[in-house]
């Protein structure tokens, strides 16, 4: 990362990021614990899935290796798209219970 662009970019990417996974609850203790366990839940799936597209990825560049702030974007941008589908899932996907 050299540039300021690249920088804000970066870390605007980090924010939506935790945007998309942020749970609300009734106190903000409550959600930052529900936000907090949402990231510790899909996190592992979401590296797992980054860590297959970088190794496809240097497959295809004859094993050169991509920049870590490349390999992290990579992790928000599977996040944000896993944790939308997750999001509505959660929020409107499952319905009422017994009926």
């Amino acid at each position: 990362m050299k540039s300021i662009k690249e920088k804000i970019t970066f870390y605007t990417s980090a924010l939506i990021y935790l945007l998309f996974n942020l749970r609300l609850g009734s106190t903000f203790a409550a959600s930052a614990e529900a936000t907090l366990m949402q990231i510790l839940t899909t996190a592992p799936y979401f590296a797992g899935a980054t860590f297959i597209a970088i190794s496809f990825l240097q497959y295809m560049a004859d094993g050169e290796k991509l920049p870590w702030d490349r390999r992290f974007r990579l992790f928000f941008l599977i996040g944000i798209m896993g944790s939308l589908i997750y999001g509505i899932w959660d929020y409107a996907g499952q319905g009422v219970v017994g009926q």
